[in-house]
């Protein structure tokens, strides 16, 4: 049976928390949990990104335009988004373990469904509900991992799940891929179907909810429907304006307009409500914990660097080399490899080092790797552009691993429902940020380069001129007559510069991604270190 016991705790000495913890060991092997918990939240953050290639065969097969089919991408990330933050109140309510269940069960269903999807407008309706089903999966790991592993051994366990939502992303278009190719767009959903069925089957019998769950389950006020709608409706309105902005011109659409007018105020009016409130979805008042509130500044930055660098290096590969799409997927998969190393030993030096100390390295390799891109060129090769993701990936197990830990400092126990939540929530609209921040800056830094390098070709310029002509000469040499030499000349100088200003505005993006980081390394000694010595144990009544 599983025993619990409460850690009393001297307050001015040695121990990370305000509260008495509640010690509790599950009946089985805490790995066995994590490994069964860690197969769902992998399928869920693959499924994040295993559609992106996917998006012109889905929009042939379903009679759609391209960007049409972008609503499949764009209404997953809206509900998962949705759902991540209260995933802590529904779990408190219904309990975690079934609140967790359902989430599988319903991602799982809905993977079939939208499989089996013959028009645009049905799977969109069945990736929303997949969305929703997702965002509950990796909150509810975390929640479920800090109750089963101690504090001074949650490095390692969560290293399991960085591995989870890290890898399975950079892995997603390479398998996506692949299935695309080799079989149909169809099996990227059904793919989820006997994994979810594992997972069902092993939380069943394995999972359990530790036992102060139980108790505060009863003291768990009613929904707050009016604090409910104006979440989803802030979250959804700013996750649309996100992902949509570049694409509409910005402010230049009423859509975007409205979208971040629905945000603003959704924003101030949903803060009062829960400040306001009895029993409020979001326990705001943990912000005031100093370790919780940079840990989640600090995790959107992540997210933001993580997804941006996701999409941009195979966007340069595709857009500017000529890449498949499964071949700038492969480049990208070669730096989840590597994070699989990488991870366990940043969950065991976890155990012996300061996670600030770590969290410091962590930024110091996460701002290399992103400065070594800034050598981005038409010249590279495939190995040059593995290199980039294999290098920047290095530091971010030094960065998840800690900040995991370092959320849950000073926070009651009956709270890491809502933490994980919170966190989750924290990464994916940093990841939405950093796609638009990167969309944005890769229009406008082109178009700037694009003046600059026009007004240094004008017609009448020696170098612009002598390479037209010698373009012109190589063409006619070629059969073109000279009328025609001339135009095609013309023509490819011209392509040749917004191929250069492009280029430019990509190294323009990674500068500014640079200083961002560079300037977050010493903030891990901003935080409270965490001290995991309790002075004695008394068992529960």
């Amino acid at each position: 049976m599983a025993q619990s016991a409460v850690v009393s705790v001297d307050k001015d000495k040695d121990y990370d928390s305000e509260f008495h913890f509640e010690a509790w060991t599950p009946k089985f092997n805490p790995w066995i949990i994590a490994f069964t918990v860690t197969l769902a939240t992998f399928m869920e953050a693959l499924d994040s990104s295993i559609a992106n290639v996917a998006l012109p065969h889905i929009a042939g097969t379903l009679g759609a335009s391209y960007d049409e089919a972008t609503w499949v991408l764009t209404s997953y990330l809206v509900s998962n988004a949705i759902v991540l933050p209260i995933s802590g109140w529904i779990s408190n309510r219904i309990g975690r373990k079934n609140f967790y269940m359902s989430c599988v069960a319903l991602f799982t269903i809905f993977s079939l469904l939208c499989g089996l999807a013959n028009s645009l407008s049905m799977l969109i309706v069945f990736r929303v509900i997949q969305g929703a089903a997702g965002g509950g999966l990796q909150p509810s790991e975390r929640a479920i991992l800090a109750d089963t592993f101690p504090p001074e051994k949650r490095s390692v366990a969560f290293s399991l799940y960085g591995m989870a939502v890290v890898v399975a992303p950079a892995i997603g278009p390479t398998v996506g891929g692949w299935i695309t190719d080799n079989y149909t767009w169809r099996w990227i959903f059904f793919l989820n179907i006997p994994v979810g069925i594992l997972s069902l089957f092993l939380t069943s019998r394995i999972v359990q909810d530790p036992p102060y769950l139980k108790r505060i389950r009863a003291k768990v006020g009613s929904v707050d429907g009016i604090g409910l709608g104006l979440l989803a409706l802030t979250i959804g309105a700013l996750q649309i304006m996100l992902d949509k902005g570049q694409e509409d011109d910005w402010f230049g659409s009423r859509i975007i307009i409205t979208c971040a007018c629905l945000a603003f105020f959704g924003l101030i009016a949903f803060l009062y409500r829960e400040l306001t409130i009895e029993h409020p979805i979001l326990d705001l008042s943990l912000y005031r914990k100093r370790n919780f509130a940079i840990t989640q500044f600090v995790m959107l930055i992540i997210g933001a660097a993580l997804y941006a660098t996701t999409v941009m290096i195979p966007q340069f590969l595709q857009e500017m080399m000529g890449y498949t799409a499964m071949e700038a997927g492969l480049a990208m998969s070669i730096g989840g490899l590597v994070l699989l190393l990488l991870f366990p030993l940043a969950g065991y030096i976890g155990q012996k080092l300061d996670p600030r100390l770590l969290i410091t390295i962590g930024f110091s390799l996460l701002t290399i790797g992103i400065w070594r891109i800034g050598d981005l060129n038409l010249g590279i090769s495939f190995w040059d552009a593995a290199s980039w993701r294999v290098v920047m990936v290095l530091g971010m197990p030094f960065l998840f691993v800690p900040i995991s830990v370092m959320s849950y400092v000073g926070v009651p126990q009956e709270k890491n429902n809502e933490v994980s939540g919170m966190t989750a929530l924290a990464r994916n609209i940093g990841g939405s940020l950093g796609i638009s921040f990167i969309s944005t800056m890769l229009v406008r830094r082109a178009q700037a380069h694009q003046q600059i390098l026009s007004a240094h070709s004008y017609s009448g310029a020696t170098a612009e001129r002598a390479m037209r002509m010698g373009i012109a000469t190589s063409l006619r040499e070629q059969g073109y007559s000279a009328a025609n030499a001339a135009s095609a000349a013309t023509s490819r100088v011209y392509s040749m510069l917004l191929q250069q200003s492009r280029v430019l505005a990509y190294g323009d993006t990674v500068h500014v991604l640079v200083v961002l980081t560079a300037c977050l390394i010493p903030i891990g000694y901003l935080m409270k270190k965490p001290r995991f010595r309790p002075k004695h144990i008394e068992p529960i009544e």
